[in-house]
């Protein structure tokens, strides 16, 4: 990883930014309790050494929290999942899509507890389900129910928090839950996966981790943004030419746990489950290129529509593809920075 990044030419000259009437070269930025390859640049300190700027690390619980924190002015950037960045945009936020961290694939799943005789979907009437509401779980939950045409009054949905949902497994109190590592991997150890996101996708309703940036902090700070960009892509690219440096007792996997929790020999099985873009798959009509046509601004409106339906917004906006935004993916890859 140290030697991939050291290929990136020294750390930036700081550029001065006005925001929320201050001017220095500082940003907060925030992340969540998931194995992703960047998170070893924040235990390395790639991101700061890279921009010269000074980075306020905030872990969050849940994309909610990170849109809440968003719109207060206290985080300029952060990872979120597809169904909170859609509730943030369609509720007028201002704040664009950068990147995509990760197509979730089968890292998230629906698990049922062994011995809970679930065996489809409609075995979930009645029982008890914990997931974090207004997730990417959470859409594809109801995804899952109306596909397999279960009225969700039918099952007993509850609101936890990946941690509140794995303390709550293994006392017995929830019966099923749909969620992402490390909780996932906690409750898989007695419980059976029904299904995944990669499986509800194939049905035309995508869900994604992605970047999602203040405006006017954006606008403001193009070489950062570009920069940062960069350091993204040189992550994944490193555990993607060498996945096995991710591997139980690798110093990677032990910087990702002590950052979001869990256990160094998890890590490399999580990753596995996603899919990791490259910079020439992030600028592509796939993900954020394509306008409204695009792969990110489509699963954005899908999403948007659920959330208007769990009346978790008001209105839809006429075009997604206005959040979206490869210009500094574009950027990146012309070596603009």
């Amino acid at each position: 990883m140290r030697r991939f990044f050291s290929a990136i030419t020294g750390a930036a000259i700081a550029l001065a930014f006005t925001f929320t009437g201050a001017r220095a070269a500082e940003v907060t930025i925030g992340y969540q309790q998931i194995y992703n390859p960047w998170k070893v640049s924040i235990a390395d300190g790639i991101m700061e050494k890279i921009t010269g700027y000074k980075i306020n690390w905030k872990k969050f619980n849940s994309g909610a929290k990170v849109i809440t924190a968003m719109a207060s002015g206290d985080v300029h950037i952060s990872l979120a999942g597809s169904s909170p960045i859609a509730a943030g945009v369609s509720r007028g936020l201002p704040i664009e899509l950068f990147w995509i961290t990760e197509n979730i694939n089968d890292a998230e799943a629906l698990v049922v507890r062994k011995g809970s005789n679930i065996k489809t979907v409609q075995d979930l009437k009645g029982k008890k389900l914990g997931v974090p509401f207004v997730s990417t779980t959470h859409f594809h939950t109801l995804f899952a129910l109306e596909h397999h045409k279960v009225n969700p009054k039918e099952v007993k949905l509850l609101n936890m928090q990946p941690n509140a949902i794995a303390a709550a497994w293994e006392r017995g109190d929830i019966d099923a839950a749909f969620v992402w590592d490390p909780a996932l991997g906690r409750i898989k150890k007695t419980g059976t996966v029904l299904l995944t996101s990669g499986d509800l996708s194939k049905l035309g309703k995508a869900t994604f981790d992605g970047m999602v940036v203040n405006k006017d902090f954006a606008k403001d700070n193009a070489k950062f943004m570009c920069q940062f960009v960069m350091a993204m892509a040189a992550a994944d690219k490193a555990y993607r030419d060498n996945p096995k440096n991710f591997g139980p007792g690798s110093e990677n996997a032990k910087k990702i746990v002590k950052l979001v929790g869990g256990d160094d020999k998890d890590v490399a099985g999580v990753l596995a489950l996603y899919d990791f873009p490259d910079l020439k798959a992030q600028a592509s009509n796939e993900w954020l290129g394509g306008g409204k046509d695009g792969g990110a601004a489509k699963a954005l409106f899908f999403t948007s529509e659920f959330l208007k339906k769990e009346k978790k917004v008001d209105a839809l906006l006429p075009d997604y593809g206005a959040v979206v935004t490869d210009k500094f993916v574009k950027a990146a890859l012309a070596g603009g920075c």
